[in-house]
């Protein structure tokens, strides 16, 4: 698959993805710093890929510190982050190391945050293992912990070096996390690209059969997508928040019904389903192209539903979205499937609507 590049100037960086490319030394020698290297992993993730990254990177020659957290979200937290620093702090790294982040969108949030803040910032490498982690969450230079009041409440913007993805990570994927992943593959047709959007819908099966031509489209095309929207707004000052679309209500079901419940992809669906029926109420949508998202959505194996709590409990934490101002909840909603909008102009009315439609 030909490499992609993120635009940013100066802190430009590539996506390269491939098969077997965790095993080709030359896709990570130029991006490495003169010091030590941090591998940070989990203990789900290390068992499978971590010897065959500390074997590509024994070629930089340079001292290997290995650090394993647990698996899930808890692990974005700060005792995490003091931990990992702890860690690296005893193995004398300094402001010449880099830290690798081997795995999923956790490991990949948690070791962004620790390189933007470990003495005031060092290189780091996003190396995905998941879906998820490969089409957006390692794009783009987010990193964040989660809060108990909020999801990512807490982090900073710090672009890596590169993108390293090997698709031959995703034969031990587990379904439901390889179905997860998919929730934001379909986030991009919905907000940007309706032609990508009817591919999907058109070559669903293959993709959930894993076919290796369908992986390469849906993971290239989704990191195409991202990094142009990124390249045009790299802190959210606008445009950007485009790509949290399904995320207010996503986030507010993670925080609501306690983080690990829900994969971040499955309450990215639950969210996209009800962004779309808030768009609807608002008569921004037509109502087939709302029934056309909801049975990809369906199709695809993920939720629709969220559970029943009251709907004050969901917009509870809707109002500390990041995304909020002056306590006014901000949506990503859409005129058409491939056309999104940003507004704080939604009755709450409406939204308890769709949060009570939308509830088991």
């Amino acid at each position: 698959m030909p490499s992609l590049q993120v635009q940013l100037g100066a802190r430009s960086y590539p996506i390269q993805i491939g098969s077997g490319i965790l095993h080709d030394a030359q896709r990570f020698l130029p991006h490495l710093s003169a010091g030590a290297i941090a591998i940070l992993s989990d203990d789900l993730v290390a068992p499978l890929y971590l010897p065959a990254l500390r074997e590509t990177l024994a070629h930089a020659q340079r001292p290997l510190v290995e650090i394993i957290v647990p698996h899930g979200e808890g692990s974005k937290s700060f005792a995490r982050v003091e931990e990992v620093c702890g860690q690296m702090l005893a193995a004398g790294l300094g402001r010449d190391s880099t830290l690798c982040a081997l795995g999923g969108g956790v490991i990949g949030d948690l070791g962004g945050f620790v390189a933007a803040i470990y003495q005031r910032g060092i290189p780091f490498l996003q190396i995905p293992t998941t879906l998820l982690a490969m089409v957006d969450s390692s794009v783009g230079g987010k990193t964040g912990i989660n809060h108990p009041l909020g999801k990512n409440m807490i982090g900073a913007f710090y672009q890596p070096r590169a993108v390293i993805a090997d698709v031959d990570t995703l034969d031990s994927l587990p379904e439901r996390e390889f179905r997860s992943g998919l929730a934001e593959v379909i986030k991009y047709g919905l907000i940007n690209d309706p032609g990508f959007f009817a591919w999907l819908e058109d070559h669903l099966d293959a993709i959930l059969a894993e076919d290796s031509d369908a992986l390469a489209r849906i993971i290239h095309d989704s990191c195409a997508d991202k990094a142009e929207v990124v390249a045009r707004d790299e802190l959210e000052g606008g445009l950007r928040a485009i790509l949290n679309y399904g995320h207010t209500f996503g986030h507010a079901i993670e925080a609501a019904t306690g983080y690990g419940t829900y994969l971040h992809g499955e309450a990215v669906a639950i969210g996209m389903v009800m962004a779309a029926d808030l768009s609807r109420r608002l008569d921004l949508l037509r109502e087939s192209e709302q029934a056309r998202i909801f049975r990809l959505i369906q199709a695809a194996g993920l939720p629709t539903h969220a559970p029943r709590l009251p709907a004050e409990e969901y917009l509870r934490f809707m109002r500390i979205d990041k995304k909020a101002a002056g306590g006014q909840i901000r949506f990503i909603l859409l005129r058409s499937i491939g056309e999104s909008i940003i507004t704080g102009d939604v009755p709450e009315a409406a939204v308890r609507q769709t949060l009570n439609a939308f509830m088991e």
